[in-house]
């Protein structure tokens, strides 16, 4: 790759048995021998091991780079099977980070993996980004996307980015040669809240697949310095469509010079939304499941219990004698009007899966009729935990 001598084989050498795994890179115009040392010296960094992460480090490991960085301080959850395909039912509730290395190393011994179990922040992102060439970013959270676009930009850094949520997916390659920046296709972040994580809204598995596939596919052409790089291009795609469709990105005329590193949670408002989410706390009473439970049996007439939730989940799994209003239709008014005719002098309590969109909604409620009801702490999961393990946790 011009300019990136960091990318160079040098004195690489390939062991036999690495010549026998990388034979079709050998024989293939674009990669062969000095191709393939230069996968081996490379160094690159991939942050998350979810859905994204997973076919990027399986591909990236699978096509000989050298050494591979890994950043994840979460553990596997029996939900992540469904997309993260580099974790397996045996290390549920363990480091995702060892998982991984461990994958990697019976997919291919050869690589070097660096396990860092913690979150990437800007009190140590500049130290653990500066030992790689290329960085993958495998989050779902905007945050930590701005924090690796300013430390690429700061370090000069290649960035591939992917996301991902429901049937659609974006890709592209940042701060390469001088292109644009993640701060040139979002100049500023979208409110809290206003995009929805996967854990949220959901996500089709096999689209990480794909997005995946196609960062580690610019991770490689990028080392390689082969075909046209993704950069100044955002491609996307959608599943349901089976479509791709390109824009085109120019760096921002009123792009900020990055010259440091922020806080990046108080740059997204995230800050601010949690001290308003404590403010709400503050304001909604809550009960616990065991008195919902009591209520219900008690004074079922009495009663009003409202799931927020969105109908796909409210058919997954539902309490008794709940009636569903999402939060949307609470914020777009029709369902407010539907909540009014049905309150009358009954007790009102709200629910969703954790307790975080009820408390949004006894909110909106307060503010827009005056009338005050009560939060179920912890949602539906806490019912299934605790009353009736009948109800499916999602």
């Amino acid at each position: 790759m011009t300019g990136n001598h960091y990318l160079e084989p040098a004195s690489v050498t390939l062991t036999q048995a690495e010549y026998e795994r990388y034979s079709r890179h050998l024989i293939l115009p674009g990669v062969g021998l000095e191709g393939q040392k230069k996968l081996k010296a490379a160094k690159v960094l991939c942050v998350g091991t979810g859905g994204l992460g997973s076919p990027v480090l399986l591909y990236l490991a699978a096509a000989g780079i050298g050494r591979l960085g890994i950043v994840d301080f979460d553990t596997v959850d029996i939900s992540n099977l469904q997309r993260q395909i580099i974790h397996t039912v045996a290390w549920v509730g363990q480091s995702k980070a060892q998982s991984a290395k461990e994958r990697i190393a019976q997919l291919n011994p050869h690589c070097q993996v660096d396990v860092y179990e913690t979150q990437l922040r800007a009190s140590n992102a500049l130290d653990i980004i500066a030992n790689y060439d290329v960085v993958v970013d495998g989050t779902d959270n905007f945050p930590t996307r701005y924090l690796v676009n300013d430390a690429c930009t700061l370090l000069n850094k290649p960035f591939i980015y992917g996301s991902i949520l429901w049937f659609e997916g974006q890709v592209s390659v940042f701060n390469y040669q001088g292109g644009p920046t993640y701060r040139d296709l979002f100049p500023e972040p979208p409110p809290p809240g206003a995009v929805p994580s996967c854990a949220e809204g959901g996500v089709l598995g096999v689209l990480c697949g794909v997005i995946g596939s196609l960062q580690a596919t610019e991770t490689i052409k990028v080392i390689l310095g082969l075909g046209d790089i993704l950069s100044g291009r955002l491609l996307i795609y959608n599943a349901l469509k089976m479509q791709f469709r390109e824009l085109k990105l120019r760096p921002h005329p009123d792009r900020p010079v990055i010259k440091e590193l922020i806080d990046y949670e108080q740059f997204c408002g995230i800050t601010r939304a949690k001290q308003q989410e404590q403010q709400m706390q503050a304001e909604i009473p809550e009960i616990t499941v065991q008195e919902l439970q009591q209520r219900l049996t008690t004074q079922p007439a009495k009663t009003l219990l409202v799931d927020v939730r969105n109908p796909g989940e409210y058919e997954v799994a539902r309490i008794p004698g709940s009636v569903l209003i999402p939060l949307a239709e609470l914020e777009q008014g029709p369902g407010l009007e539907k909540l009014t005719q049905m309150w009358g002098d009954r007790e009102l309590v709200v629910h969703c899966k954790s307790g975080v969109r009820s408390l949004k909604a006894l909110h909106l409620i307060k503010e827009k009729t005056g009338r005050v009801g009560l939060n179920v702490k912890g949602g539906i999961l806490a019912w299934s935990r605790e009353i009736d393990p009948s109800v499916p946790q999602y």
